[in-house]
Order: C-alpha cells, then sequence, then structure tokens
C-alpha cells in the first residue's frame, strides 16, 4: 500500500482578518523574511472600519492614540483631521499603511474562511475557505477583532421585510438615503447612539426600539488645525509614554482618590469637570471606587442620570433612556453627540421593548405587543456575538480534532490570552482574557509578542509550540481572580459574554484580562524572558 503524501506548507504564516491586527501581522512577519498572506473576507483592509460605515461612526479614543507608534515616520507622515475621527478617516489610515509597509500583495480579499484544521502528522495548518480552497502554513495568527460577528434581532420574519434593512457592521458602501423616510432603529447600543442623531437629521419618522437603555457621555469633537497637528506629532514621544503607563491604553490617568474623602458639593464640582472634558476622563478618570464599589457606583450614577436626564425634554422619554439594570461604568461606555438631544425631535420616538416586545417583522414593519409600525427602512443595530463568537464562525480543530467551540463551550480557556492548549502553533492577536482597552496600543503588543515568538521558534528549529494544560489552567485562574470583584462582572454585556439574541449565549463568562494593560505586558514578557520554558517545544 502506497502512503499519503504530506501536506507541505504554502506560506510559514497565514493571518485570518485585514483589520488593523491582520495588517500589522503581516508587516511583522515580512520583517522576519517569512512567506505571509492575509485572508480577508471583506474587500479590502480595515476591519472594524471597514464593516461599520453606520452614519456617525467615528472613534472613541483620541485619534493621535488610535495608531500605530512602531514608527516615527509613519506617525509624522499622517495628519489627523479630528480629535475623533470618523471611519472614513480611519480606513484612509489603515490603507495608508498599507502604502507605505508595501503590504498589499501579501493581502488576499473575499476569503471567508470557513474551517481552520491542524494536521498532526504534518504539522500545518490547513484552512478552507467557503468556496472550498485550502490554504496551508506552519504558523496562524487570528487577526478576528472582538467586534466582528454581528447578530440580528431574535424576533419572527426579520426575512420577511420588504423594505431597506441594514445592520450597523454591514452597512453598504453607497450611502444610504433617509431623506422623508419613516426609519426603524433596533438597538441602543453604542452604534445606534452615533447612527440615530444623524438620521434623525433627515427622515420623516424615527422610531427607536429599546430594550436595555445605555449610558453615554457626551464626545465633545473637534477639527484639528495644522498647527495643533504640529504640536500632537512633536508631543508623540511623550503620549507613547503616557498611554503605555495607563490601566487601558487610553490618554487618561486613573485617580488615585477615595470617593469617600470627599464631601458631597466637593464630588459634586469633581464629576462637573470631568464631565466637561473631550472623551473618557467621566469614566476612566473617576473615583477609584466607582468600579468594585456598589455604593460609590451609585453616586456616580445618579451624576449622570442627573446630566442625561437634563437633556431631554419629555419625561417619559428621560426616564426609559436611564439604565435601570446597572450602574454607570458597568458596562463600556459609548461617545455620543447630540444622541439624547436627538430624542427631542417630534420626529423621534422611544419604545420600551420590555413594556411592549417585539411580536414580529412583517413584509411592511414590526409589530410588538401594543401596536403595529409602518417602515420603508429597518437598521439593526444589534450588536455581535462578542469576543468568542468570530471564533465560534470558524471550525477551529486543533490536535487529536479537538473542537475550539468544544474547548470554549463554558467560557474562554487560554494561556496569556494569545495562545490555546491543543492548538499549536497558533496565536490570537486579539483573543479572549486579553488586556482590551485602546484597541491599538493593545494590538501593537500583542503582535509584537507574537512576532519575537514566531521568531524564536524559526531561529531555534521548533516546528512545534502550544499552550500547556498547566500554563492555561494557572492563566485562566489569574483572569478570573483579576475580575472577581468587578461590578462590571456581574452585568449581561458583550464584555461578558452575553448576546440574547444568540442561542447558549445567555451565561456571562471572564471574556477578558482585568488587569491594567501595563500588568498584562509584564506577565507576558515574564514568559519570553524565560525562552518560553511554559510552553511545549519540539
Amino acid at each position: 500500500m502506497g502512503s499519503l503524501e504530506p501536506v507541505k506548507p504554502d506560506y510559514d504564516v497565514l493571518v485570518i482578518g485585514g483589520g488593523l491586527s491582520g495588517c500589522y501581522a503581516c508587516h511583522r512577519m515580512k520583517e522576519l523574511n517569512l512567506s505571509v498572506k492575509v485572508l480577508e473576507a471583506g474587500t479590502s483592509v480595515g476591519g472594524t472600519w471597514y464593516w461599520n460605515r453606520y452614519p456617525g461612526a467615528r472613534f472613541d479614543s483620541e485619534s493621535y492614540t488610535y495608531a500605530f507608534y512602531f514608527s516615527p515616520e509613519l506617525l509624522d507622515e499622517w495628519k489627523w483631521t479630528e480629535h475623533y475621527a470618523p471611519q472614513a478617516e480611519t480606513e484612509r489610515y489603515i490603507r495608508f499603511l498599507c502604502d507605505r509597509l508595501k503590504l498589499w500583495d501579501h493581502l488576499q480579499f473575499n476569503t471567508y474562511i470557513d474551517s481552520a484544521h491542524w494536521l498532526d502528522q504534518d504539522r500545518v495548518w490547513t484552512l478552507t475557505d467557503k468556496s472550498g480552497k485550502t490554504y496551508n502554513s506552519r504558523f496562524l495568527i487570528t487577526g478576528i477583532g472582538v467586534l466582528s460577528n454581528p447578530t440580528l434581532p431574535n424576533v419572527p420574519g426579520v426575512a420577511d421585510f420588504k423594505g431597506e434593512a441594514y445592520h450597523t457592521s454591514r452597512w453598504p458602501k453607497t450611502p444610504v438615503d433617509f431623506t422623508g423616510k419613516r426609519v426603524g432603529v433596533i438597538g441602543t447600543g453604542a452604534t445606534a447612539i452615533q447612527a440615530i442623531p444623524v438620521i434623525a437629521e433627515t427622515a420623516a419618522q424615527v422610531t427607536v426600539f429599546q430594550r436595555t437603555a445605555n449610558w453615554a457621555i457626551p464626545l465633545r469633537n473637534a477639527k484639528i488645525s495644522d498647527d495643533e497637528m504640529e504640536k500632537i506629532r512633536s508631543g508623540y514621544p511623550e503620549m507613547l509614554i503616557r498611554i503605555n503607563e495607563t490601566r487601558m491604553g487610553f490618554m487618561h490617568s486613573a485617580c488615585g482618590d477615595s470617593i469617600w474623602d470627599y464631601t458631597p458639593e466637593e464630588r459634586e464640582v469633581f464629576w462637573e469637570k470631568l464631565w466637561a472634558l473631550p472623551g473618557f476622563p467621566f469614566w476612566l478618570s473617576n473615583y477609584k471606587e466607582i468600579m468594585v464599589d456598589e455604593k460609590a457606583n451609585d453616586l456616580v450614577t445618579a451624576f449622570a442620570a442627573k446630566k442625561t436626564k437634563e437633556r431631554v425634554h419629555d419625561p417619559w422619554t428621560a426616564d426609559k433612556l436611564i439604565p435601570k439594570n446597572h450602574g454607570f461604568g458597568t458596562r463600556r461606555v459609548p461617545m455620543e453627540t447630540y444622541y439624547f438631544e436627538a430624542y427631542n425631535r417630534p420626529t423621534v420616538r422611544l419604545v420600551d421593548l420590555l413594556e411592549t416586545p417585539f411580536e414580529r417583522v412583517t413584509e411592511d414593519g414590526i409589530i410588538t405587543t401594543a401596536e403595529e409600525f409602518k417602515f420603508d427602512i429597518l437598521v439593526y443595530a444589534t450588536g455581535f456575538d462578542a469576543v468568542t463568537g468570530a471564533f465560534d464562525a470558524i471550525d477551529f480543530r486543533g490536535t487529536n480534532d479537538h473542537s475550539l467551540r468544544d474547548e470554549w463551550k463554558d467560557g474562554p480557556r487560554t494561556y496569556l490570552g494569545l495562545t490555546v492548549e491543543h492548538f499549536p502553533n497558533m496565536w490570537m492577536s486579539m483573543g479572549p482574557h486579553q488586556a482590551y482597552g485602546n484597541i491599538p496600543r493593545s494590538i501593537e503588543y500583542a503582535v509584537g509578542w507574537i512576532a519575537e515568538c514566531i521568531e524564536y521558534c524559526r531561529d531555534h528549529d521548533i516546528s512545534y509550540f502550544e499552550a500547556t494544560a498547566a500554563g492555561v489552567q494557572d492563566w485562566t485562574d489569574h483572569v478570573h481572580d483579576l475580575g472577581k470583584d468587578l461590578l462590571s462582572n456581574k452585568v449581561d454585556s458583550w464584555m461578558t459574554g452575553v448576546n440574547k439574541n444568540v442561542a447558549g449565549k445567555q451565561k456571562r463568562i471572564v471574556a477578558r484580562y482585568m488587569g491594567s494593560a501595563p500588568e498584562f505586558r509584564e506577565k507576558c514578557k515574564e514568559v519570553a524572558n524565560t525562552d518560553y520554558s511554559t510552553f511545549t517545544k519540539m
């Protein structure tokens, strides 16, 4: 009997996803003179900023911190036009990176990966796209975003609607004209909070269907003049030091003060000052107890509720827009521009789905338990199967046919948030159990660590590199222990893996590293400094 031919790698490295992490991984692999191919489902690069082009889409972190810092030349060449850049500008920035770093020849588009299987006998990863074409490599990097697998509402009749229907994360490249249209918006998460004020400017009627209210704080965006941009450029070295020192990689430093050391009047002055600042200071630079002490959180929540209600004229609507099931900051806080004021328009109406739930979507609208609505356009701002959902969408199989879906059925288990037991030679640039925050800062560190690890494997003729059971258990226990006192782990949100529109995603998980970014980097550095002794290497 003849033997089967061994599977030979087409590339040294395959990368799934052409967003920021996939592009940076491509650059780092090129620097190592490794053959690399990035496989991207879209028609171009961008990831989040390719798919999410809905009206009003923009950064919630300062543009000049939402950038890669590895090249001073690239920093100096690029000019941001706004403190919080819109989607189109961010997409141009990523294309600019691909131009300057000469990545295009290594990028392949319109490629939806259906499966990724490890072949034990050949020590090769085989990826199969939806057309059935296969790709083989020695090493695999997932550039999968934490918010990249959109979900539709679990409501009968979604496919029956005959008008225009769009998910905020699958928005068309051609502009959608809302002029004079009756528009239904389902959901009030971050994408809806950005989109609704823009849609309301021209639509004849906007009806917003809300199940869960969300906190949001004013963005206070502004244009960047040429002189201001020059000052920003000259301050990049100091800015990098600062954002590498903060807990989540943003410009805003934590406040070490205790809420209990100040009188109610002093707290009010402090909160008014933070509220008036652009961006995240009210969330990230507040008193140290607000994310761990329910009484402290109640006080800051009451302030945020007061500030929100001041902006909405109708008392019923104002009350409904205040979250009742979670305190301020216990879910990720979106930035907004005139979101709450949009409800002061006579053409904008809020419907509370907790009072009058959906019955079904029809050919020309929506029926709730109380009313029938007619629409020309439906906008699904219904979020994502977050963090693990994009991994679940691909059939990952490791040693002995281990399924990643089965491995994570009770919540993710990782080592350093970068690797998984039974999945050798695979690294996650944005996997669960990593320190999320200002995403490019997370990406630049994680991909850099991965690149150095792959370089080590190459230089030491290592063809098999795998996390151990002990390492995974220790890291998963460490991640769980860090989050045990946080109020954010006591509420349902995408950050705790809950999505009521997805079967099996109603149970909370610990999805992310709850320590600080500097602490995370130090843990990873310690492992690398031991020549990766906590891994199985062959």
